[in-house]
Order: structure tokens, then C-alpha cells, then sequence
């Protein structure tokens, strides 16, 4: 179901009855979405009005499994789907008996949230009533009040709308302004109308924001906090030139993780900052990484060592009854490759965010990246998000995901290559002379990008996540890729198009890398 009030009144209705319920990604179709019920073992499912017709591919097979459909609708054409709005009218105005709803534990489970990976099949997030719970206090946390319009543009599918979103306005006793889908253009208009004074955004939303066009009344509304992850320092910045110094709340979590940091001040780039009580309730570490053999380092006692202050290191969160991981629904090898057993001492067990992150000097805790996100180059470790705030300085680049592709036939390097797929801001074109200045002038020679590539659009996950799978796999041929791509001449100082003989001469070894 798309963002809609019945998104709503579906998961509480079926809460108050006891059942747990699981989000389904609106754009997942086909095997995909047959492998959400398997994992979860859903037996029922309810669809909104307008995605109905998506489901007629894999209807028989639900039918099949004994999967009976609802559809929020009073009347239907497609045989075997039951209707569900004329069943509202018909119910009972009386209370659904409390025994229903009985829980004896705050871990059992309410919610299956499927996280959206860059690869592979949806994995089913188990989520139970204490992680729910926690999740509405988000908002409060940040000083979100009863008082408060907060504006939701975000699917409902996925926590931070929903837990966060959803479940924050109701902790709150605030409102909500729920959006069907997030629109740039729209944004800030609707923000006036509603007077919006808080918005969620995840990802790369806020630099769409700052990639519309300027215009005369962009600080002319009331929103006061913006709360949300993923948002990169030079967007933070431009956000607060171009609409106001909005507070910006960072935070940082995952779906399925055992932890949370939280940005309460403000400070630019970072998702937290450690302090005692953070260091008391949360038991995490930051450990050495292996770029190259793309593993954690384990010294000769086969325990993990931890990183010095101000160096990038895994994140990792020891598990107990503070911090409980429930893992994945229906997979257990899945919930297994999570965890990290014999950390520091034998028996040990601790959750692997695959995130990489650094604690400051002065205690300021930043993402610098996923892990296989970074790569490594001529012995060097590459951050991708540095390369990309610094391509997004540039005038004519709209958007850029950076990555490190494989150059075949090429034994004297280790590593992986830097490449950069962008968009080209409307109205301009790609300047190759530019971007060697820029990024000669600000990278080293290990971390700019040797290969572009022009791209219409951008290819993301459903919380806009940039995609890289794809782009690292299909490497930089120009006989197997239709896009424009460019190479970096040091002779010429200016990215040259990647021609067939250009890449013939760099497979082959005559051009040095």
C-alpha cells in the first residue's frame, strides 16, 4: 500500500487484533515479492486500490500458497480477491476484546520490516514492540512537541516513517502531513500550507531540495528542525543558505540494529557524540578493516583490535539485554552473518553494522561509508563520500555516485579503480578541464576518479540510497555501455572520452594508471 490514512488504519486494525504485520516495498514485484511471504509466512494480504493491478502476475501463485487478498475497495473484478471496504461498513462498533491484543513480552514481535539492499532479496527485519516504542521517542528527543506539524514524505513501508514518523506524531500527541510521494517542487509549498514546522528526510532528499531552483521565498515558512540520516555536509550547508539555519537532527541506525547515536546539536557531518552515558548504555567499538582481503583484522590471539581515536574503523555493538538483536524472519543463516562471535574475548557475540566510522578528537561520531563502498587504489584506502562532496561542488554536476571498478588484465595494481557515474545539471554541460582542476587541486592521485560516466538518471533503492551494484559490475567498456564515459589524461589535464582504442590501451597496459 502506498501512503495513504488506510496504510494506517490497516496496521493498527490488524495490531489491535494481535497479528503481526509486515510492510511490503511498493516497488518489489514478482519472485521478489513472493520471497517476502515466504520469509515472514504471511498468510493474508491487503492491497491499496491503485496497486492492485501490480499483483496480477503473481496472483495465482499467492492463491495457490493460500494467500488470501483483500483489496481496499467496496466492489471487484478479479476472482478470488475479497473486498474490504464494504466489510468496514458492515463491523461492529464495539471494542475488539483486549485479550486479543494480549502481549507478555516487550520483545515480542509487532513488525517485519524488509530493508532494502543494494543486492540480493529483501530481508525481513524482525521487528518487536520495544524497538517500536524507542523509535517513537525519536521525535520527543529532539524536542518535538504536541504543538509540533510534522511532515512525512517518506514511505510508510520503512521505520523512519512509519516508527519514527508515525509513531513519534502519536507519542507527541502532534500532526502529521502525509505525503503520497515525495515531490522536490512541491516541498516547500507544502510546507507554507500546512505550516510544517518539522520534516523527515532520509538519503539524498535534502539535496534535491537544494537542486530546485532558486526562488525569492524559500525562507518563508516555519519549519524549525529537519530529522533524518544520510545528509552530507555540503547539502547541509547549502540547505541552510538557501532556506534558513533549520536545526538539522542527525541520527544514525538501521532497521534490524541494536543501537542508535543521535546529532543533538547540530554539528555538521557528524551522527552523535560519545559520552559517558552513551559509552554506558551502548557497548560499541570501532575495529581495524581490511580493505584489500575485505575482512576484519584479527590479531595472532584471532581477536578484533580496536582502532585509535580519529582513525575509521568498523562499527560494531555487543549484544545483550540492553541491546538485543532479533535478527531476520525465516533465515537464520541471514540473522547468523550478522553477528560477530569471539570479538574481544571467547563467547562474545556482537552486531556488525558494516558501517565504517570515525570518533573525532573531540568525541564527534561520523559515517565515512558501507563497507564495499570503500575501496581501495594503489595501497590507499578511498572514502566514496569525500570524492562525492567534492564532485558536488562543481556547477555542472547534479548528482554523483562514486565507486571502484575492476580494470581487467591489469596484474601490477591492486584494488579497484575510482569511477564516478553523475548527472549533468539542466542547462549545462560536462566540463572535463574542471573536474581535473578540481580534483587534482583537492584529492589525492589514489582517490580521483579515472573514469565517468554520464547518466540521465541516478538508480536508487527505495530510501534513496544511490545504487552501485550495478555500475561496479558493468565496469567502464565503452563497447558494452551505451552512456558517455570520459578518462583522465594527465597529458591533456582534461577527462577525455573513453574511447574503444583508449580502453584497449589501458587493458593492454599502455597507458599507466
Amino acid at each position: 500500500m502506498n501512503n495513504e490514512p488506510d496504510f494506517i488504519s490497516v496496521w493498527f486494525g490488524l495490531s489491535k487484533l494481535g497479528c503481526a504485520v509486515a510492510f511490503l516495498n511498493t516497488n518489489i514485484k514478482s519472485r521478489s515479492l513472493l520471497h517476502c511471504f515466504n520469509c515472514c509466512g504471511a498468510k493474508l494480504l491487503v492491497v491499496g486500490t491503485d496497486l492492485l493491478d501490480s499483483l496480477e502476475e503473481i496472483l495465482p501463485n499467492l492463491q495457490e500458497d493460500n494467500i488470501s487478498v483483500w483489496a481496499m475497495k467496496k466492489q471487484i473484478s478479479h476472482p478470488g480477491v475479497h473486498t474490504l471496504l464494504d466489510k468496514v461498513e458492515q463491523a461492529s462498533h464495539e471494542p475488539v476484546a483486549a485479550e486479543r491484543r494480549t502481549v507478555t513480552s516487550l520483545k515480542t514481535a509487532t513488525l517485519y520490516i524488509f530493508t532494502s539492499g543494494t543486492t540480493g532479496l529483501p530481508k525481513a527485519a524482525v521487528i518487536c514492540h520495544l524497538q517500536s516504542l524507542k523509535a517513537a521517542g525519536g521525535l520527543w528527543a529532539y524536542g518535538g512537541t504536541s504543538e509540533d506539524v510534522i511532515y512525512t514524505p517518506l514511505p510508510l513501508y520503512h521505520t523512519a516513517a512509519s516508527l519514527i514518523g508515525i509513531g513519534g506524531t502519536i507519542e507527541l500527541g502532534a500532526t502529521c502531513v502525509l505525503k503520497k510521494k515525495f515531490s522536490a517542487s512541491q516541498f516547500w509549498n507544502d510546507c507554507r500550507k500546512y505550516d510544517v514546522t518539522i520534516f523527515q528526510y532520509i538519503g539524498e532528499l535534502c539535496r534535491y531540495l537544494c537542486n530546485q531552483p532558486e526562488a525569492e521565498n524559500e525562507k518563508d515558512h516555519k519549519v524549525r528542525m529537519g530529522v533524518g540520516n544520510g545528509l552530507r555536509p555540503d547539502v547541509w550547508k547549502e540547505l541552510h543558505r538557501r532556506f534558513g539555519e533549520i536545526r538539522m537532527c542527525e541520527f544514525y541506525g538501521s532497521t534490524e540494529g541494536n543501537l542508535c547515536f543521535m546529532n543533538h546539536i547540530g554539528k555538521i557531518g557528524a551522527v552523535g557524540r560519545c559520552n559517558f552515558f552513551y559509552k554506558l548504555l551502548l557497548k560499541y567499538n570501532l575495529v581495524q578493516y581490511d580493505m584489500v582481503k575485505d575482512e576484519i583484522v584479527r590479531n595472532e590471539k584471532g581477536f578484533c583490535e580496536h582502532v585509535k581515536q580519529g582513525e575509521m574503523g568498523l562499527l560494531l555493538c555487543k549484544i545483550n539485554s540492553q541491546s538485543p538483536f532479533f535478527g531476520y524472519a525465516g533465515n537464520k543463516e541471514l540473522t547468523e552473518n550478522k553477528l560477530l562471535r569471539n570479538v574481544f574475548v571467547k563467547g562474545d557475540a556482537y552486531f556488525n553494522t558494516g558501517d565504517l566510522m570515525v570518533e573525532d578528537q573531540e568525541d564527534f561520531i561520523c559515517f565515512k561509508d558501507r563497507v564495499g563502498d570503500t575501496f581501495r587504489w594503489k595501497g590507499e584506502n578511498v572514502a566514496t563520500t569525500e570524492v562525492t562532496e567534492l564532485l558536488g561542488l562543481l556547477d555542472f554536476i547534479q548528482e554523483a555516485n562514486v565507486y571502484g571498478v575492476e580494470v581487467p588484465g591489469i596484474g601490477c595494481h591492486e584494488g579497484r579503480a575510482g569511477m564516478a557515474a553523475v548527472i549533468v545539471r539542466p542547462g549545462c554541460s560536462f566540463d572535463g578541464k574542471k573536474l581535473f582542476n578540481i580534483t587534482t587541486a583537492y584529492l589525492p592521485s589514489y582517490a580521483r576518479p579515472l573514469f565517468i560516466r554520464i547518466q540521465e538518471t541516478m538508480e536508487i533503492t527505495g530510501t534513496f540510497k544511490q545504487q552501485k551494484f550495478r555500475l561496479v559490475r558493468s565496469g567502464f567498456n565503452p563497447s558494452t555501455i551505451t552512456d558517455p564515459l570520459y578518462f583522465v589524461d594527465y597529458n591533456e589535464q582534461c577527462y577525455i572520452p573513453l574511447t574503444d582504442s583508449v580502453y584497449e590501451s589501458i587493458v593492454s597496459g599502455q597507458r599507466k594508471l
